[in-house]
């Protein structure tokens, strides 16, 4: 009897919803859909959000490993320049609301932040639950209406203008719609691209999607011998065709199909791209702080203080015990070498792998395990004081949908916020 009860009583609030004209439909209850809604509830709209999945805010409770990089506490320059895409299109967008704003606004609703290295910030509970558990109180203290299990299949269009949506269940009528929808990565959240289908059904260019701070698979087997083992304080230089690329330093993680960890997936995305010209190659130093001269009188003076030691166990001094065994046999040294009988050219070839120890990259892993989709709505067909589309009046976007993707240290999530609050503000005010 419950049950039915609670079925019938969805039916009917869902028709009531539909019957209703609402002053804004936020489509997608990720990141920025929430703030969108909850930033145009306050400004006085009356508001529905439709999520298609059975919660909101499913993938935001899983960034950071649960933790939530928030956002990041560098200056407005300094963000900017994070962006592998169309930094400078958030300059409006952060003019208007930045990270001090996002952390007085969680700090408002009870939840403060900390600081960490690399500027980053996290919920000072360590919680990306309670990012999501803020959102949905802001969200309902101004009377945003909640719809879960509502998938959007159209935005409707009439004389150029946004009029609603369709949903399986019916036409929900607004006068603006906010596209929210994410991404194309982790689909089990929601977030699997559907958005880009509907603003491309409506004119707008999607530029190419492709997996951006994704981990990468690499040719070479050795490893799954290595799988597990974290790298702190080295330098990853992205090769292709003979020119050296962008560069990263900081921590690299092994993993059975190959590699990953914070400067990986900073690289991910420029390996992407240059993966569909040719080859690619990562060269990792792992000691970036010496030079070639200084790392190879550093194994000459290793090997003379234990000249009668094997190799195998001198260069633990250099490099962490389970790369030593890979290490040899990349370079064809016998592990059972003493210190005094190393050659030059052998010290040499040692040499070169702790400065030049080269990856060849097969390709990404699937966009289903990225972080984040490269590519999205051009900005270019988007007015960056409001997210309005230049195309439909009425219609606006905030979040991963656009063609805005940064690095590691909470960029994205800022993004995502910012241009939530953005569209939200925006679509209130207009007429």
């Amino acid at each position: 009897m419950t049950a039915l009860f609670l079925c019938v009583l969805s039916v009917l609030c869902g028709e009531s919803l539909r019957k209703l004209k609402w002053d804004v439909i936020v489509i997608g209850g990720g990141a920025s859909g929430l703030m969108a809604a909850g930033r145009a509830a306050e400004m006085g709209g009356r508001v529905l959000l439709l999520e298609k999945m059975g919660r909101v805010g499913i993938k935001l409770a899983l960034t950071g490993k649960g933790r939530c990089n928030l956002t990041n506490s560098g200056d407005l320059q300094t963000f900017i320049e994070h962006y592998r895409h169309n930094g400078k299109f958030l300059h409006n967008v952060f003019s208007r609301f930045f990270n001090d704003d996002l952390i007085a606004f969680l700090k408002a609703r009870g939840l403060p932040t900390a600081e960490e290295r690399g500027r980053r910030i996290f919920p000072a509970s360590n919680r990306a639950q309670d990012v999501v558990r803020a959102l949905r109180d802001h969200v309902s203290s101004h009377g945003v209406r909640v719809r879960i299990h509502s998938p959007v299949r159209e935005i409707l269009v009439h004389a150029g203008r946004a009029i609603g949506v369709r949903t399986d269940s019916g036409i929900f009528n607004a006068s603006r719609v906010i596209l929210a929808t994410g991404g194309a990565s982790y689909p089990q959240t929601g977030s699997s691209g559907d958005g880009y289908k509907m603003a491309e059904n409506l004119g707008h260019t999607i530029q190419s999607l492709h997996p951006s701070l994704v981990p990468l698979e690499i040719e070479e087997s050795f490893t799954r011998d290595l799988q597990g083992l974290g790298l702190k304080n080295v330098k990853v230089t992205l090769l292709s065709a003979g020119r050296r690329g962008r560069e990263e330093f900081g921590e690299l993680l092994f993993t059975h199909f190959g590699v990953s960890g914070p400067i990986i997936l900073t690289l991910s995305g420029d390996v992407v791209e240059e993966i569909r010209r040719g080859k690619v190659e990562l060269s990792i130093d792992f000691k970036p702080a010496l030079s070639r001269e200084q790392v190879e009188r550093r194994l000459i003076r290793e090997f003379q203080i234990h000249h009668r030691r094997q190799i195998v166990n001198i260069l633990p001094n250099l490099l962490p015990r389970r790369l030593v065994p890979v290490c040899l046999q990349r370079g064809g040294i016998p592990p059972s070498l003493k210190g005094g009988e190393v050659r030059s050219e052998e010290r040499k070839r040692l040499m070169s792998l702790l400065k030049d120890w080269r990856l060849s990259i097969r390709g990404p892993r699937p966009v289903e395990e990225a972080i984040i989709t490269s590519g999205g709505v051009s900005v270019k067909e988007i007015h960056p004081l409001t997210m309005e589309s230049k195309i439909v009046r009425g219609l606006y976007f905030c979040g991963e949908v656009i063609d805005v993707d940064g690095k590691t240290g909470g960029y994205n999530l800022q993004a995502a916020f910012s241009t939530g609050w953005v569209a939200g503000e925006a679509a209130a005010k207009a007429s």
